[in-house]
């Protein structure tokens, strides 16, 4: 009898030792790590924004809004081209000149005794300003007369012995000769009379100089010396400066291009009609004429230098003028009568070149180039391209293009529209409400 047990006899193995289930088992994780680590992620909204819910959430959301926003009109403000008479300006920057400057100086040399003026006064010519000590001068006067009157003694003591000596000589008393000696000391008589009047007129006249006057009227600045020092007549800064400013000159350049249409205007430029403007608010403050055009350009600049005059009598301190101010100054060339006038808002500049917005009678735009002119006063002259009455956009012209549906209003109704139609309306009341991003209409679709 064998000792070998029957094969269904032997114990058998347990399931988990078989190795066709590890293998299943091996299979089945692997493809369920696969799964988790390809698992469908739920849409993350960004920060700040809403997800979409209802019909928008389901039928394209965001999409469907902006194609609505695109579709919807843009509301801009349209403006009539017009016809108008333009004046055409021309602008530079100015410097002011003194009509007159003159730095009073004392003609002598002496003490200054008084000033006889105030800072900031306005003299006259001739005018008394300072007085030097007179004494040395008066000396100097009173020694000229003594000797003027010694030489005019002598003078006629030599007068009458000539007379004598012509007698004699008629008498056959007297040598020719002695009568030639005797005139001859009657003429250096004369002589020396005539140089004691210089003296005398001389010396006058230095007392006449130790009194300043206004050699020139004007207002006066600040005063240089103070009473009691010596002052000399080769000082440099003298005793006051004097400046007419009542007229009182601009000085300003225009570019040598504009030279050809200035001569052209009635007297070549001279007698147009200039303003000066004000820093701040660049109003005219005052009004002058040009006096005349420079007779050469600069070459270093490209421009020719004109000179205007102003009266600058305003007693306004804005319209004041000071000499060596720096001022914006306006001159009028011409006035362009019944010209075309668009906003000059209105006008663009991009690949076109000049070009502007038409608004077309069924409500979209064309875009138009044009040749521009001179501009003035938020108008701008249009040599060619548009027509008086067509219409222009002025204002919303940033996501325009052609053939865009718009909304045109008028500036007048644009601003009623801003005085009662709140914060989010847009001028022109339809089509003028738009909404946030993720708000109601971004929820609807629209």
């Amino acid at each position: 009898m064998s000792s070998e047990l029957p094969r269904s006899a032997q114990a058998a193995k347990p399931f988990y030792r078989r190795p066709l289930v590890w293998g299943l088992a091996l299979v089945l994780a692997g493809g369920g790590a696969w799964l988790w680590m390809n698992r469908e992620k739920p849409a993350t909204a960004p920060a700040g924004v809403a997800a979409p819910s209802g019909s928008g959430a389901r039928g394209g959301g965001r999409g469907g809004g902006m194609e609505g926003a695109a579709a919807r009109p843009q509301p801009v403000i349209v403006a009539p081209v017009e016809k108008a008479d333009v004046p055409v300006f021309l602008d530079a920057i100015g410097t002011v000149t003194a009509r007159s400057t003159v730095t009073v100086r004392p003609r002598v040399d002496g003490q200054l005794m008084r000033l006889l003026f105030k800072e900031g006064q306005t003299v006259k010519a001739g005018d008394l300003l300072a007085e030097i000590d007179p004494r040395p001068f008066q000396v100097q006067l009173a020694q000229a007369e003594g000797q003027m009157a010694r030489d005019r003694a002598s003078l006629l003591n030599a007068q009458q012995d000539l007379q004598r000596y012509r007698t004699l000589v008629e008498q056959d008393s007297a040598t020719r000769q002695q009568l030639d000696a005797q005139e001859a000391l009657v003429r250096q008589y004369e002589g020396a009379v005539k140089s004691d009047q210089a003296a005398i007129d001389s010396a006058q006249l230095q007392l006449t100089y130790s009194r300043v006057t206004a050699p020139a009227g004007g207002e006066l600045g600040l005063r240089q010396v103070d009473v009691g020092n010596i002052v000399h007549a080769s000082d440099a800064n003298g005793l006051v400066v004097i400046t007419q400013v009542r007229p009182i000159d601009v000085v300003f350049a225009l570019p040598q291009g504009e030279l050809t249409a200035l001569r052209q205007t009635p007297g070549g430029g001279a007698g147009l009609a200039v303003d000066a403007l004000a820093a701040e608010s660049k109003r005219p403050v005052a009004r002058g004429k040009v006096l005349a055009v420079d007779n050469q350009i600069d070459v270093a600049t490209g421009t020719v230098r004109l000179k205007a005059e102003f009266a600058n009598d305003d007693a306004r301190l804005e319209a004041h003028l000071f000499p060596n101010q720096f001022v914006a100054v306006r001159l009028q060339l011409d006035v362009r009568h019944d010209a075309v006038v668009a906003p000059t808002a209105a006008v663009l500049r991009g690949a076109p070149g000049t070009f502007v917005y038409v608004a077309n009678a069924d409500k979209t735009v064309s875009v138009r180039p044009v040749t521009i002119g001179p501009n003035e006063g938020g108008r701008t002259i249009i040599e060619s391209g548009l027509t008086p009455g067509e219409q222009v956009v002025v204002d919303g012209t940033d996501k325009l293009r052609e053939g865009a549906q718009i909304e045109p209003v008028s500036r007048e109704e644009a601003a009623r529209a801003l005085a009662g139609g709140g914060k989010g309306d847009k001028p022109g009341g339809k089509g003028g409400k738009r909404d946030k991003p993720g708000g109601k209409a971004a929820a609807r679709g629209e």
